[in-house]
């Protein structure tokens, strides 16, 4: 069964390429999303489709509290909104209930929001599936290859270790 979430809290390029290298996700668009009230302002996020029977929730976002900075209150947090963005209202206690359920992972206290969707704007063109495109670019080679990295050291069960091959040589 395909379904739909929305993920916010660093780079949006970073958060793509970190998803798209998930088995069971069938895409990931890249851009801004914006919930409701104090939080419609768009912030950098993806929208990720996923197959529940190759990959659930809990997985993609144990991996996104993990692959972001999700304890760390700082001043870009507009830009960079820590957050689950929901398209069934029904869904957050479910989703509050996992990151809870994640918290003794973590040393901090996790800011991450569940929100419930709103809106989404696509990226430009030229900037979408920004790492796989170019993977040797500086800003990949300095932000994303160590969450790729990270990725494949806790999470080598659900990626597609084919996209992530050029890794193992560094």
């Amino acid at each position: 069964m395909i379904n739909k979430t929305g993920f916010g809290g660093g780079c949006h390029w970073c958060t793509e390429a970190v998803f798209s290298s998930v088995k069971g996700v069938v895409s990931v668009a890249q851009g801004w999303i914006a919930s409701q009230d104090n939080n419609a302002s768009f912030s950098e996020g993806v929208i990720v489709e996923y197959d529940s029977n190759i990959i659930n929730l809990k997985v993609l976002i144990e991996i996104h509290l993990h692959t972001h900075s999700s304890t760390a209150q700082h001043s870009m947090r507009d830009k960079y909104r820590s957050a689950v963005y929901i398209f069934q209202g029904d869904d957050i206690p479910h989703v509050k209930l996992i990151i809870k359920n994640l918290q003794p992972d973590f040393d901090k206290p996790l800011i991450t929001e569940v929100l419930r969707y709103a809106e989404f704007k696509l990226n430009r063109q030229e900037s979408l599936d920004y790492y796989f495109t170019d993977p040797e670019r500086p800003f990949c080679e300095n932000y994303i290859n160590p969450k790729l990295k990270l990725l494949m050291k806790q999470f080598s069960n659900v990626i597609e270790g084919s996209k992530l091959i050029h890794l193992q040589d560094h």
